[in-house]
Order: structure tokens, then sequence, then C-alpha cells
């Protein structure tokens, strides 16, 4: 009874503060974000998010970006905007996890072929099912999703590897995420849990000899200085997503809805072209250091993604199968998804 109330209490006071602000000069949207200036998610902001609001919207709206986490973090700012305390937030779509599962779908290993196969459908349609049903079970808004990074390769220190098998006994680098530590310990490699700031140090010293980190990334934190064998083998997407906290969504009016998402539209389609170079710039770096950038055949890459089947079956539950089989059957990936029906995935 408490909390329905506080709710009501919460969305009221929202209300008010938006036609408050409405009647004024300009409404003001706090965004907080890790992301920072120099990088896509930063740049794409003060490129495209925030003149498009201020051009849309004849100077009534504007957003105030809070940038490199100064107000909170990835999970944090969903709390935060929960709160009232800020509007708008960012964060991967593996992080938006906390507040409901509609944009787990980006995490399955595999779902996309390419960057442009993610990009089309993601902008086409497949953006825009998962944020509606993540309105209704996360209390935020999702506005767009974007890459941060492109999809995550593998770099080791130790020796080339084309297919899983050459991955055998190597110590590998995971997140906490139970996708990646599947995957890393059916293409044969042994799991190990380590801090992301320690990564260079523990790639140098050999307490872990591998990494499964988006390209960009991995030239930014220098890994390739110490891990020189390099395999794109395209498995998970770097989701990201912008979105703005439903109760102060609802109290927007129905222009001030459709200016916002006209500039969320415009950021989404900005970060696209900044992302895609980004991701261009590091791997042109990292190749030019290392001892071999390895790019496998089709047949190779079944196998690739043969070791991922077991993390869609333990995802089963978080992502709508129909909604895989589709964006799985617009790049043709017919064998796939006869693979994940065997495995009981889809």
């Amino acid at each position: 009874m408490k909390t329905k109330t506080v709710g009501k209490l919460f969305a009221i006071a929202a209300a008010v503060a938006v036609s408050a602000q409405g009647a004024s000069a300009e409404m003001v949207l706090k965004l907080g974000t890790v992301g920072q200036l120099g990088m896509p998610i930063g740049d794409g902001i003060e490129q495209a998010l925030m003149p498009t609001l201020e051009e849309v919207s004849g100077g009534q709206m504007r957003i105030e970006p809070h940038y490199r986490g100064s107000l909170c973090g990835e999970q944090t700012c969903g709390e935060q905007a929960n709160q009232g305390l800020i509007q708008l937030w960012t964060s991967s779509t593996a992080n938006f996890q906390s507040f409901g599962t509609a944009l787990s779908i980006f995490d399955l290993p595999y779902l996309f072929k390419s960057a442009e196969d993610a990009d089309r459908i993601s902008s086409e349609w497949l953006a825009k099912k998962q944020c509606e049903i993540a309105a209704e079970e996360s209390g935020h808004v999702c506005l767009t999703v974007y890459s941060s990074g492109g999809f995550r390769q593998l770099g080791n220190a130790l020796r080339p590897v084309h297919v899983p098998a050459d991955m055998e006994g190597i110590k590998w680098r995971v997140t906490k995420s139970p996708i990646e530590y599947t995957l890393i310990s059916n293409w044969g490699a042994v799991p190990v849990p380590y801090d992301w700031t320690q990564l260079y140090q523990g790639l140098q010293t050999g307490v872990v000899s591998g990494q499964y980190v988006a390209t960009p990334w991995q030239e930014i934190a220098k890994l390739h200085e110490v891990a020189k064998y390099f395999t794109e083998i395209n498995g998970s997407w770097s989701g990201n997503q912008l979105s703005m906290d439903k109760r102060q969504y609802d109290a927007l009016t129905d222009q001030e809805r459709e200016w916002l998402h006209t500039a969320a539209d415009a950021f989404g389609q900005r970060e696209q072209e900044l992302d895609r170079q980004w991701v261009a710039d590091g791997e042109a770096t990292i190749k030019a250091a290392i001892t071999e950038w390895y790019v496998p055949t089709d047949e190779e890459i079944a196998l690739w993604r043969a070791g991922a089947i077991d993390a869609w079956v333990n995802a089963k539950g978080t992502f709508d199968p129909e909604t895989a089989t589709r964006v799985l059957e617009e790049q043709g990936m017919t064998d796939f998804i006869a693979q994940l029906k065997e495995a009981g995935a889809l």
C-alpha cells in the first residue's frame, strides 16, 4: 500500500515539475552517462542529441549532460532516474538487465552476422519492439539502442587461435556475465573472472592469457601490447541504450515526447556512424602492432557459433523465441536456427 502511495506521489510531483518547467522558457533534462567526449557516446550526445532537441523544440527543451560517471555509474544512473534525480541515462544493454530482461536479446551471441545487420535490424524494428516491452516491465522508456564498440573479438598472448579447439586450456579473462562464462568454457578455455582495470597487468604476468572484448576498448586499454594474437569471431554485439524514467516521460506532453524521440533517433543514427569509425580506427591500430589478426572461414565460424548454443539455452526465458527467430531469418541463418531449435533454445 505504501509503495503504491509513494508511486502516485512521485508521478504527481513529476507532472507538476514538468508542467512548471513547460511554463517557463525551457525544460532542462539532466542526463547521466559513463560516456565521455572524444568517444562515440559523448560525441553523439554533443553532436546530435543536444542540438536536435534544442532545434526541434525551439529552445523549449535542452539536455544537461554529465559525463564520465560524474553523477552515477550505469546501474545507479537508472536508479537515480527512477528516483527523479535525473531524467535521462545511458548504459550497456547488459546492465539494463538490472531493471528487466527486455533488452537482453541484444546480448545473445551470434544474434547478428555483421555490424551492418545489427544496425539495420535494430533501427528498422527490433529496438522499437524491445523498448516498448522495456517501458512496461522496467520503469524506463528506452528511446534508442545502438552499438558501443561493435562486436567482441578474441585476443590472447600465447598462440594463434583459429577454431575453438585452439583455446583449449588457456586461462581466459571473463566478466561476471553468465553468457560470457558459458561461451569461454564451451570454446575450451578456462574462464577466469578478472577485473577490467587489472587486465593489462594480468595478461603481462600470465595470470590470464586471453580476453574477449570489443575492438576499440582493447585498443584504448592497449591490450594489443601484451596480447599479440587476435581472432575476428564477431561473437557478442556491444549494445547500449538511452532511456528516460517512465513516470517522468509520461508527465511530458505529446509534443514534448515527439521532440524527445526525434532527438533520440538522430542520436542513434549519429552513434552508428561514430561507432563504425571508432571500431575501424581501433582495428587498424591493433593490426599494425600484433603478430596475427585471423579472420575465420565460414566453416570455422560455424564451429564458433556451435559453441554459443548453450549460452542461448541458459538465457531461455529472457527473450522471445519468435523475435529471435525473425532476427536470424532476416540474415539467412537457417542452419543456426535449426541448431538452436534442436537444443531447445528456440
